[in-house]
C-alpha cells in the first residue's frame, strides 16, 4: 500500500528526483535528505519514490498483460479442439523451458530498450505460465458434472464458457498474477540495471542500483535503499499471493 501510495502521490516530498546540487553530492542519510544524496546531489528519497511509479508500472502492466494473453490462450489450449489444444501448449512448452529473465532479455534486445518494450518483453516470458494454470483450470470445470448438465440442458457453447468456465478461472488466475506481480517487478529492475529499461535520467530502482555500483566504496547507502525498496517490494506482493491462494485452497482463517 505505501509503495502503491508513493506511485500515485509522488510530488508530496519536497524535493524533485532531477533537482541536482554538486555541492550536497554522495552526503549520507541525515537532515533534509533522508535517504542521502547521489553522485549529481540529487535526493535519493524522492528518487525512489519517483522510481516506484514505472517500477510498478513495468510489474503490474506486464502481468496484467500476460494474465489476458495467458486467459486466451489457455482457454484456447482447453477449448479449441485437439488440435488447437496441442499446438498451444507445445508452444507454451517451448517458452517456459527458457528462464523468464532470459527470454524478457531476447525480446527486449529485439525491440530496443525502454518501458514499453520491457513491458511487452516481461509479458511473453510470463504468459505462457498463466495459459497452463488457465487449460488445467478450464479442462477440469469442462468435464465437470454440472457443465455437462448444462450442454445436456441445451446451453450454448459461449454461454457455458461465459457462465461456468470463466468464472472458475479468474480465482487462480488472480492468485498467479498477484505471486508473478514480484517476479515481474524483479525482471524489470534486471532489465534497467542492464540498460534495457526505462532510460536515465528517470528515476528507477534497478537503473538507480547500476549507477550505485560505482559508489559503493564512498556511499553504499546509494544501493541500500533502492534493493531494499526491490526486495520489500517482492516480499510484500509474494505474501499478498500466498495469503489468497491460501484462503482460496481453505486454508486461510476467519
Amino acid at each position: 500500500m505505501l509503495v502503491c501510495a508513493a506511485a500515485a502521490f509522488p510530488g508530496l516530498l519536497g524535493h524533485a528526483p532531477d533537482q541536482v546540487d554538486p555541492a550536497a553530492a554522495l552526503r549520507g542519510p541525515g537532515g533534509a535528505h533522508p535517504f542521502g544524496t547521489d553522485e549529481l546531489g540529487r535526493d535519493v528519497l524522492a528518487r525512489i519514490v519517483y522510481g516506484a511509479r514505472p517500477s510498478l508500472l513495468v510489474g503490474a502492466g506486464s502481468t496484467l498483460l500476460a494474465g489476458l494473453a495467458g486467459a486466451v490462450w489457455g482457454l484456447a489450449g482447453a477449448l479449441g479442439g485437439r488440435v488447437v489444444g496441442e499446438a498451444a501448449m507445445r508452444v507454451a512448452d517451448v517458452l517456459l523451458a527458457f528462464p523468464a529473465i532470459l527470454m524478457a532479455l531476447l525480446v527486449v534486445a529485439v525491440l530496443g530498450p525502454g518501458t514499453r518494450n520491457a513491458v511487452l518483453a516481461i509479458t511473453v516470458a510470463l504468459a505462457p505460465g498463466f495459459a497452463r494454470v488457465v487449460r488445467v483450470q478450464a479442462l477440469v470445470v469442462r468435464d465437470s458434472a454440472y457443465v455437462r448438465a448444462a450442454v445436456n440442458l441445451g446451453l450454448s457453447p459461449a454461454r457455458v464458457l461465459v457462465r461456468h468456465i470463466v468464472p472458475n478461472v479468474v480465482a487462480p488466475l488472480l492468485i498467479l498474477a498477484t505471486v508473478n506481480i514480484g517476479t515481474a517487478i524483479i525482471a524489470g529492475a534486471s532489465l534497467s540495471f542492464l540498460g534495457l529499461g526505462p532510460q536515465p535520467p528517470d528515476p528507477e530502482w534497478g537503473s538507480m542500483l547500476a549507477q550505485a555500483r560505482d559508489y559503493l566504496d564512498v556511499s553504499w547507502t546509494l544501493a541500500l535503499f533502492p534493493g531494499a525498496a526491490i526486495t520489500l517490494t517482492v516480499m510484500s506482493a509474494t505474501i499478498a499471493g500466498r495469503a489468497l491462494q491460501a484462503r482460496y485452497e481453505g486454508r486461510g482463517g476467519g
